[in-house]
C-alpha cells in the first residue's frame, strides 16, 4: 500500500509546462462546490463543468495540473445533480427510511484529466488542497459512499483510491460486462441493470426490417472487443453479417476527435446502410464531426444509449442523426421530479455554484467571478424549463434515473445496517455520526429494494434481471430542434417471437430513404429461385439460381427449395406444386385407339383365315397340315390378338391379375400347338420312312399330349406367381410431367422373366425341330414357315426387354401390348399366310397329282446328279 501511495504522490507532483491560454473565472480550490451536511453524507462526482477555451488538440502532458477553466457547462449533465438533490429531499422526508438520521451529499466537479481527478477524489478525502496521504482535517467521517461515471474509466480511475480504504463506490454509468467477474473490483458496484439482452435486441430488430449486412462502430478497448464478440455470437444465430468492424480510440470522458481518412472511407463507401455504434454517446459525435463538412453519409444509426448533443456547434450537426434508431432501457417517470427541476433556481439553491454558472451561461446574468454567484440583470421567472430541448431536458435521463437509485440503495444499506445494529446493542449506545463505510459492504451487496415508483434496485449483477427497452428515433424535425419518439420496445422476457413491438408508421428514415432501407449484402431470391453460396464470403452475400426439376421456392430468400411431393408437380416459374391429374392407357388415347384397331384387326384377320381353313378343309394342303392343331393355333391367335385390350382401360386387381395370367396361358397354348406341329412334322417324313421300326409312335398320337403337358407347366408356374407375388395396382409418378399413371405392376418380374424364358424355350425348340426338318420333301411341308415364324417370335420379344428397361408409364405398357401383337402376328402371317394364298389364288397347286409330279420331277432331278 505504502508503494502505492508514492506512485500517486510522484505522479500529481510531476513538473509540467505552465503555458495556458485562459484564466480562472472562478475559485477552483478543493472545497467542495456542492454540500448539504447531514448525519450520513454521500459524496459524488459528476463531469459537469468543462474546460471551454483549451484546444482540442491540446497535449495533457503539457496542461497544468492546477489549471481548470470552468466557463463551460454541460447543461445536461447538471440533471444529475438535480436527481441526487432530490433523492436526498425525498428521503429525508420518508419517515420510514433512516428515521432520525439525516442524509446530506457532497457534489465535485470531475475533470477531463486524469491527474484532476486524483486531486479531486484526495481533496475530498482530506478536506485539504494540498495532496497528504493518509491524513486528513476533517473533524469526523459522514461519507457512506461515493457516487461515480460517468464513463467505466473514470470510475476505476477513482477506484485505485477508493479501494486502499474499502471504500463503497457506486458507478451510475453503462454496465460494463466485462468487469463483473473480476474480483479486484469488489468495493465498486454498477447502478444499470446488466445489458446482456441488447444484443438479442439490436438482433431482432434487425431481423425486423431484415437488416442482414451491418457495420460495427465500437471504442477500442475491453469492453468494445467483449461486444464484438459476443455480437457476432448473437448474429451467428440469426445469419446477419457484419459488413465491417471500426474502432474508436476512447480516453477517459474524451475521444480521439479525427477518424482517419481510410476509416471514413469505409464507412461511406460500405453497402451497409446501417451501423450499430456501441459505447459512449461521444462515439457518434466524434464521427459526425469528422464527416460534417466533408460528406453526406446516409446511414442509419443503432446506438445502446440517448444521444443528445452536448453543444450548440454539434447540435447544428443533427442532419446527420436523423432517423437514427437508439436502445434505451425502460423506467417509469420519478413522480415530481420535473416540478422539482421547474422550481430549481440561485435563489433557492444559492449555495449550488453550477446552478449559478448555468443561469450566467444561458440567462445573460451578472456574475461575480471571485464567488461564482450571479447578483443582478438576470431574466424575470427564469427557469430551466426555458432552456431549449438541445440544452436541458425535462425528462429523466438515464443517468439521472441510475444518480436516484443509487442513492435509495445507498440509504437503504444504511438503514438494514442500522437495524442490524440495534440487534446487538441497545439504540441509545449507538454513535450516528461514527461510520466505517466499509462496513456498508455486505448490505449493498444484498440490497433488492424498490424505488418510489416500483422499480428493482438490485447491485448484484447477478440479481439484476435484463430490462425492457424503448427504441426511440431522432427526429431533426423541425429543422434544428430535435425530438426522440418511441417507436417500439423489447421485453426479453416475453415469448420468442412476441419480444420485438414496432411502429413502423413513426419512424422517420434519414434524408434519402423514401422507404425502410435495404441494408442487404445481396437482394433476397425471388421466388422460384434459391441461394448459391459465394466462395470465401460471408454467408450473407451470395447468388440466385433456378430451382431443379420438380422443386420451388414459395418464398422470398429461402436458402433450398422444396421438393414437391408425388402427388404434385412444379409449376413453371417454380412458385407452386401443382396437383397432378390421374391418367391411364384409356381408348381414347392415340396409344390405346391404335393398338386396339390392331388387335380388333389381326383378330378379324384370323377369323378370316379360319373360315377358309373350315371352307376348304378337304383340299390336300389343308389336311397335310393337321386340321385340328392348326383351327387351335388359330383360334388361340385370335385370344392372343384380343389379350392386348386387357391393358387398356382403368385397371383394377381382376384385370391385372388377368393381364399376365391370360398373357402366358394363350401364349404357352399358341407355342405348343407350334411344337406339336412341327413334332407331326418329323414324324410324319423321318418315323414313316421306310425300314423305320418305331412308326407305332405316330400311331399313339404322342404330339396330341405336348399341348397339355405344357400348359400344365404354365399353369403350375402361374400358380406359383399369383400365391407369393401376384401383380396388383400401382402409380408411377415419374413418367409423365403432371400426371400420375395407373397401371399394373407385374408384382414379381422375376416370375414375369421366368414365363418369358419358359416360352423362349419352346419356341426355341420349335425352331429348331422345324430347322433340321426344312429339306423334307412335300410340297405340303410347313416346317420353313414354322421356323422362320419362331425366329420371329423370338426376336420380337428379345428386343422387348431392352426397351421394357428403358421405358415406364405408358410406353412400356404400349410396348408390351406391341410385343404380344407383333408375335402373333408373325406366326398368323408366316405360317398361314402360304396356304391361304394356294387355296385362294392358286387351287392348282392344292392337288395331289400336282404334288407327286412336283416329287417324281425332285427325285429324278437328285438321281441324275
Amino acid at each position: 500500500m505504502l508503494l502505492s501511495w508514492l506512485l500517486i504522490v510522484w505522479f500529481l507532483q510531476m513538473p509540467t509546462f505552465t503555458w495556458i491560454i485562459a484564466t480562472h473565472i472562478c475559485p477552483t480550490d478543493t472545497k467542495h462546490l456542492i454540500h448539504s451536511d447531514g448525519t450520513v453524507v454521500i459524496g459524488a462526482f459528476f463531469p459537469i463543468l468543462h474546460n471551454s477555451r483549451v484546444s482540442k488538440i491540446i497535449d495533457w502532458r503539457y496542461f497544468p495540473m492546477d489549471s481548470d477553466d470552468y466557463f463551460g457547462i454541460n447543461a445536461r449533465n447538471y440533471q444529475l445533480v438535480l436527481a441526487m438533490l432530490f433523492a436526498v429531499n425525498e428521503i429525508n422526508l420518508n419517515s420510514h427510511i433512516l428515521p432520525n438520521t439525516s442524509l446530506g451529499l457532497e457534489i465535485y466537479n470531475l475533470p477531463a484529466i486524469g491527474r484532476n481527478i486524483f486531486r479531486t477524489v484526495f481533496s475530498w478525502l482530506t478536506g485539504l488542497s494540498s495532496v497528504i496521504p493518509n491524513y486528513t482535517c476533517r473533524k469526523e467521517s459522514k461519507s457512506a459512499a461515493t457516487l461515480t461515471g460517468l464513463s467505466w474509466k473514470t470510475s476505476e480511475t477513482i477506484w485505485t483510491i477508493l479501494d486502499l480504504y474499502k471504500f463503497p463506490q457506486l458507478t451510475f454509468g453503462p454496465f460494463d460486462p466485462v468487469q463483473i467477474d473480476r474480483n479486484q473490483f469488489r468495493s465498486l458496484y454498477q447502478v444499470a441493470p446488466k445489458d446482456t439482452a441488447l444484443l438479442s435486441g439490436i438482433a431482432s430488430l434487425m431481423l425486423h426490417f431484415n437488416w442482414n449486412w451491418v457495420g460495427l462502430l465500437i471504442p477500442a478497448d475491453q469492453r468494445g472487443a467483449q461486444f464484438l464478440s459476443d455480437f457476432r455470437k448473437e448474429l451467428d444465430k440469426t445469419r446477419i453479417c457484419i459488413a465491417f468492424v471500426q474502432t474508436v480510440l476512447y480516453l477517459g470522458e474524451t475521444l480521439l476527435r479525427l477518424l482517419s481518412q481510410d476509416h471514413i472511407h469505409i464507412l461511406e463507401s460500405s453497402t451497409a446502410d446501417v451501423i450499430v455504434i456501441y459505447g459512449p454517446t461521444s462515439i457518434l459525435l466524434t464521427l459526425i464531426e469528422s464527416t460534417y463538412r466533408k460528406y453526406n453519409m446516409k446511414k442509419i444509426w443503432v446506438m445502446n444509449t440517448k444521444w443528445f448533443c452536448p453543444n450548440i456547434e454539434l447540435y447544428n450537426m443533427l442532419e446527420l442523426s436523423h432517423g437514427a434508431l437508439i436502445f434505451s432501457p425502460h423506467y417509469e417517470e420519478i413522480a415530481g421530479f420535473k416540478k422539482f427541476m421547474q422550481e430549481a433556481t440561485p435563489i433557492k439553491y444559492p449555495e449550488d455554484i453550477f446552478l449559478h454558472i448555468l443561469w450566467y451561461w444561458y440567462f445573460k446574468c451578472s456574475f461575480l467571478h471571485f464567488e461564482c454567484k450571479i447578483f443582478k440583470n438576470c431574466l424575470q421567472n427564469a427557469s430551466l424549463e426555458l432552456l431549449p430541448g438541445n440544452i436541458f431536458t425535462m425528462t429523466m435521463t438515464e443517468e439521472s434515473y441510475y444518480v436516484y437509485n443509487a442513492v435509495y440503495a445507498v440509504a437503504h444499506s444504511l438503514h438494514e445496517e442500522t437495524l442490524s445494529q440495534i440487534q446487538y446493542q441497545p439504540q441509545s449506545n449507538i454513535d450516528r455520526t461514527l461510520l466505517f463505510p466499509w462496513q456498508l459492504h455486505p448490505f449493498l451487496k444484498k440490497i433488492q429494494v424498490k424505488n418510489s415508483v416500483g422499480d428493482d434496485v438490485v447491485l448484484d449483477w447477478k440479481r439484476k434481471a435484463d430490462p425492457e427497452y424503448d427504441i426511440t428515433n431522432i427526429w431533426n424535425f423541425p429543422t434544428g430542434l430535435s425530438l426522440l419518439v418511441k417507436v417500439g420496445t423489447f421485453v426479453p422476457s416475453a415469448p420468442k417471437g412476441k419480444q420485438l413491438s414496432m411502429s413502423e408508421y413513426m419512424i422517420n428514415w434519414p434524408i434519402g430513404f423514401t422507404e425502410i432501407p435495404h441494408s442487404v449484402c445481396s437482394e433476397s431470391c425471388n421466388p422460384g429461385f434459391r441461394k448459391v453460396a459465394l466462395e470465401s464470403k460471408p454467408t450473407c452475400c451470395f447468388d440466385c439460381t433456378p430451382c431443379p426439376d420438380n422443386e420451388i421456392s414459395n418464398e422470398t430468400g429461402m436458402d433450398q427449395c422444396v421438393h414437391c411431393p408425388e402427388t404434385h408437380y412444379a409449376s413453371a416459374e417454380k412458385r407452386h406444386c401443382l396437383k397432378k391429374t390421374i391418367t391411364f392407357l384409356s381408348y381414347n388415347d392415340p396409344l390405346g385407339k391404335g393398338i386396339t384397331l390392331l388387335s380388333i384387326g389381326f383378330s378379324t384377320l384370323t377369323a378370316l383365315v379360319i373360315w377358309v381353313f373350315v371352307e376348304h378343309r378337304g383340299t390336300p394342303i389343308i389336311k397335310a397340315n393337321n386340321r385340328s392343331l392348326s383351327y387351335i393355333l388359330l383360334i388361340t391367335l385370335i385370344l392372343c390378338f384380343l389379350c392386348p385390350l386387357l391393358f387398356i382401360g382403368l385397371p383394377n386387381t381382376a384385370t391385372c391379375i388377368m393381364q399376365q395370367y391370360m398373357f402366358g396361358l394363350l401364349f404357352t397354348v399358341a407355342l405348343s400347338t407350334v411344337l406339336a406341329k412341327t413334332i407331326t412334322v418329323v414324324m410324319a417324313f423321318k418315323i414313316t420312312a421306310p425300314g423305320r421300326k418305331i412308326r407305332w409312335l405316330l400311331t399313339s398320337q404322342v404330339p396330341k399330349f405336348v399341348i397339355p403337358v405344357c400348359i400344365l407347366i404354365q399353369v403350375l408356374l402361374s400358380g406359383i406367381w399369383l400365391g407369393t407375388s401376384p401383380p396388383f395396382i400401382d402409380k408411377d409418378y415419374q413418367s409423365e410431367h403432371g400426371h400420375i399413371i395407373i397401371l399394373c405392376s407385374k408384382g414379381s418380374y422375376i416370375y414375369f422373366y421366368c414365363t418369358l424364358a419358359y416360352l423362349g424355350v419352346m419356341a426355341f425348340g420349335s425352331y429348331l425341330l422345324a430347322f433340321l426338318s426344312r429339306r423334307l420333301p412335300d410340297r405340303f411341308n410347313e416346317s420353313k414357315s414354322l421356323a422362320f415364324s419362331m425366329l420371329v417370335f423370338c426376336s420380337v420379344w428379345v428386343m422387348f426387354l431392352p426397351v421394357c428397361h428403358s421405358t415406364s408409364g405408358k410406353v412400356m405398357v404400349a410396348m408390351e401390348m406391341f410385343s404380344i401383337l407383333a408375335s402373333s402376328a408373325s406366326i398368323l402371317i408366316i405360317v398361314f399366310a402360304p396356304k391361304c394364298y394356294i387355296v385362294l389364288f392358286r387351287p392348282e397347286l392344292n392337288t395331289l397329282t400336282h404334288n407327286r409330279d412336283k416329287r417324281h420331277h425332285r427325285s429324278k432331278t437328285l438321281l441324275k446328279t
